[in-house]
């Protein structure tokens, strides 16, 4: 069974359902949640506005931290081992999926856990999607999750 489970988190619904997954699956297998946060600087690297680039970093990095902690209780309270990372893009080459994937590789994940908001057509295509790319690049299984709908929350 599944021995490293790694969670992609961002802060949004999806991915807090796929942590809420990803520890129950680790519950009952035993094993170890890794739940990533990537801080993707790549915008900044190409952007030329009227904002500070080093305060936009550091928002990204407070968020991250919040997540990964709300993510470290979680494993706690299902008595379930814990190994949070914070990654931070390095070049314009980096994307999100990409840093994903990597950090599956490190750590040895056996399964991977995204949150997706299961866009389709040209919404997809336009916006791009990092589940798409880690499910098309991934070497173990991929769990996707999608928020719960309103009808689902009141049946369980």
């Amino acid at each position: 069974m599944y021995q490293h489970i790694l969670v992609a988190l961002d802060g949004s619904s999806f991915s807090k359902r796929a942590l809420k997954e990803a520890v129950n699956l680790a519950a009952l297998t035993k094993a170890v949640v890794h739940p990533v946060y990537v801080v993707d600087k790549t915008p900044i690297f190409s952007y030329a506005g009227y904002y500070d680039p080093l305060a936009l970093v550091e928002a990204l990095r407070q968020d991250g931290h919040s997540v990964l902690e709300e993510a470290e209780q979680a494993c706690a309270a299902a008595d379930v081992r814990c190994r949070p990372a914070m990654i931070e893009s390095e070049s314009l080459s980096d994307d999100v999926a990409t840093i994903v994937l990597r950090h599956g590789e490190q750590v040895h994940a056996d399964l991977l856990v995204l949150g997706t908001h299961g866009r389709r057509g040209v919404r997809r295509l336009v916006i791009g999607s990092v589940a798409e790319r880690v499910l098309r690049f991934s070497t173990c299984p991929v769990l996707l999750m999608r928020e719960q709908s309103t009808e689902e929350e009141s049946a369980e």
